[in-house]
């Protein structure tokens, strides 16, 4: 049998997602791992969580209780609201997506606690699952943390970041719905406007419009270039990328309807908290938090919530420095009426 050998890792940094091989198995390789967070930096395959002892603190859940996390991602929250419930309560984690959900939930059994449930579905579809689950009083306390995870952004074949090359795909479910190439090519001029000017506060949505809508573009690097090269040269730099990353926005949320989804969930979150039950959720952008502000506010006025914060919760400077997709962060938080 030849000999094969091993795999180089290539250099300190490598630049590939794929060649970051030790950054992807932390259990092997902890002292690169190590290296990677020390500089401010999330591994590859990997998540921090955000605010997290602000999460549990909002939440208050005490042994015996349910909770959901309706959005797992990488497990950095469900850890800690699983530890919180111990050692009768359970914690049910949520997510959409068949590409991390598998690997998360063997992370968490690994932890050896009692009461874990996962189920791969849509968080808009929580209050089916409490149902089949027998939760119809709901659960003690409920999570969702919006954001798209590191997972996602930084696997270039996932289609999510402008600063790589890969796929224009971004659906959060590779399984079901058009990727962002197809919806891209199929948008009419006035429909895109509005979702740049709606969904990401885009000032130049008039004149990017025209220049993308019923377009193909297959790659990411292609749409960027074609962003652009819409852009008045005129436009410093600085704002360029700002807006890139703003078409880019605009477009993932179509394509997983995320505010669709956002107000669904919204709507049914009452009853889904038992008497005196917490919810906690973390927004990432203007259109998100409005969501979620209005939403309590109308619960509070309509008596289904008892109280709700004033002002958000931002991450602390340490966090912030330590983690700088932290930076965007806020945490609203509500009590459903005893």
């Amino acid at each position: 049998m030849p000999h094969v050998r091993r795999k180089r890792y290539s250099g300190k940094n490598p630049r590939r997602f794929e060649d970051k091989y030790k950054e992807h198995q932390p259990e092997r390789y902890a002292e690169t791992v190590a290296k990677v967070l020390a500089a401010g930096k999330t591994p590859a395959g990997q998540h921090l969580p955000i605010m997290v002892q602000e999460i549990v603190d909002a939440l208050r859940l005490r042994p015996g209780e349910r909770c959901v996390d309706c959005t797992l991602g990488y497990g950095g929250h469900a850890r800690e609201l699983l530890h919180a419930v111990q050692p009768t309560g359970m914690l049910l984690g949520l997510d959409q997506d068949p590409l991390e959900i598998e690997k998360t939930e063997a992370r968490l059994q690994a932890l050896g606690l009692p009461g874990l449930l996962v189920r791969r579905v849509n968080f808009a579809g929580v209050q089916r699952v409490l149902a089949e689950l027998g939760w119809a009083e709901g659960a003690d306390g409920i999570l969702a943390d919006l954001g798209v995870s590191s997972m996602q952004i930084d696997n270039p074949e996932r289609g999510f970041s402008f600063k790589l090359d890969g796929p224009l795909d971004m659906r959060m479910n590779p399984q079901r719905g058009l990727p962002a190439s197809a919806v891209l090519q199929r948008a009419r001029v006035e429909q895109l406007e509005m979702w740049l000017r709606d969904y990401s506060d885009e000032p130049r949505s008039r004149l990017l419009a025209p220049a993308l809508a019923g377009k193909t573009f297959s790659r990411t690097k292609e749409l960027r270039l074609a962003i652009m090269a819409a852009l008045p040269r005129a436009v410093q730099e600085e704002e360029r990328e700002l807006t890139v990353r703003r078409v880019f926005q605009a477009l993932r949320i179509q394509v997983n309807e995320e505010f669709t989804v956002l107000d669904t969930w919204l709507a049914a979150l009452p009853q889904c908290l038992r008497a005196g039950g917490r919810v906690a959720v973390l927004t990432f952008h203007s259109g998100e938090d409005r969501r979620v502000k209005k939403a309590f506010q109308a619960g509070l006025r309509a008596g289904l919530y008892a109280e709700m914060n004033d002002e958000v919760v931002r991450a602390g400077p340490e966090e912030r420095r330590s983690n700088p997709r932290a930076s965007s962060a806020k945490l609203r938080w509500a009590v459903r009426c005893g």
